[in-house]
């Protein structure tokens, strides 16, 4: 993992400061002499800038994304906990962690310190700008904030704007978290027991009714307790809290909530679809309860270069990491047609 030190004020979209900003991120591969093989990856609510790790069978030696023929890139979004500037880290006005004195941040703001970061590394031109779920909606933003730089979209299980469903789980996840007893301390562990029980509330959503029955019902039907997919949900939430953080949790799903391409461009989602030229590759999950696929369906209706690409898939939103080899060759068909 590699840092890249912003030591100025970086404004954000409601108009407060961060004095400084530290972006973490991955590089895969060698940018060539053309400057013309960049593909940046943007990542989800709680990955990190390791795609070649989260996203295995997609970006790595030997998959469609391949670091022999392109240079990857993959930033840690801004309020994250994996070394981007965030809740946890030291706020240098005072010294100690931000925790709850972050401030608000939007997907804007993300891709705003991801402009940050491509300036820094001598970037002119993204060949490609990939992304699934909030990756989808990092990648969305910035094919409109820098239209010239983006040349090509990939996008899967995403949206333009946050659905009115998707703010009513973040919000029931929030609520989790404040619940927590310990929400309120200023320490890194605050909300844990929030954390788990949010993470318990996504994974309903993650995946759908049809792959917890095929995959966590019992085989015993005498049992009175200590069911099999009790247990399975009980350690997803634990498994987060060893690698995330509540108040990150808390902070970029409001994050998620402000989605809204529209938003300060007169409001019309559908218009600014239409102004989005990029060549756009789309993939749905047909199980998906979470970005359903009426939304990639309505993106494919107002974007002027898109292919939509349904997967059949039985894990629903986690489809878009689960399915990397339909994802895969799908892509690499696609890619094969894209002008370089």
């Amino acid at each position: 993992m590699k840092r890249f030190e912003h030591n100025q004020p970086f404004k954000l979209e409601n108009g407060q400061l961060l004095p400084s900003l530290t972006i973490a991120y991955h590089t895969y591969g060698t940018l060539n002499a053309e400057k013309n093989n960049v593909i940046w990856v943007c990542h989800a609510l709680t990955a990190n800038s390791d795609a070649a790790d989260w996203w295995q069978g997609v970006v790595g030696t030997g998959c469609v994304i391949n670091p022999e023929r392109y240079f990857i890139v993959c930033a840690n979004i801004l309020g994250s906990c994996y070394g981007t500037t965030g809740p946890l880290s030291i706020n240098p006005l005072s010294g100690k962690p931000w925790c709850h004195q972050f401030p608000l941040i939007t997907i804007r703001d993300m891709v705003n310190a991801h402009i940050l970061l491509r300036q820094h590394l001598g970037i002119d031109s993204i060949h490609l700008l990939m992304g699934g779920s909030m990756g989808g909606y990092q990648a969305l933003e910035w094919s409109i904030v820098e239209k010239s730089v983006i040349k090509n979209l990939f996008l899967l299980a995403t949206s333009p704007t946050e659905s009115a469903w998707g703010i009513a789980v973040h919000a029931t996840q929030r609520l989790a978290i404040e619940a927590d007893c310990t929400w309120q301390q200023d320490t890194p562990e605050a909300g844990q027991k929030g954390l788990k029980a949010a993470r318990a509330i996504g994974m309903l959503t993650y995946r759908n009714y049809g792959i917890m029955v095929q995959k966590q019902t019992d085989s015993d039907s005498e049992k009175l307790d200590n069911y099999k997919a009790a247990s399975y949900i009980d350690y997803q939430g634990d498994k987060l809290v060893k690698r995330f953080n509540a108040y990150s949790y808390w902070l970029l799903t409001k994050a998620m909530d402000s989605h809204h391409i529209g938003r300060g461009r007169g409001g019309d989602g559908e218009a600014i679809l239409h102004s989005i030229k990029q060549r756009t590759l789309l993939i749905g999950i047909t199980s998906d309860i979470l970005c359903p696929l009426e939304e990639q369906r309505h993106m494919q209706q107002h974007l002027p270069d898109c292919t939509l690409v349904e997967i059949d898939s039985a894990y629903g939103h986690d489809g878009f990491m689960v399915e990397v080899g339909k994802i895969g060759e799908v892509l690499r068909e696609w890619l094969s047609t894209t002008p370089v």
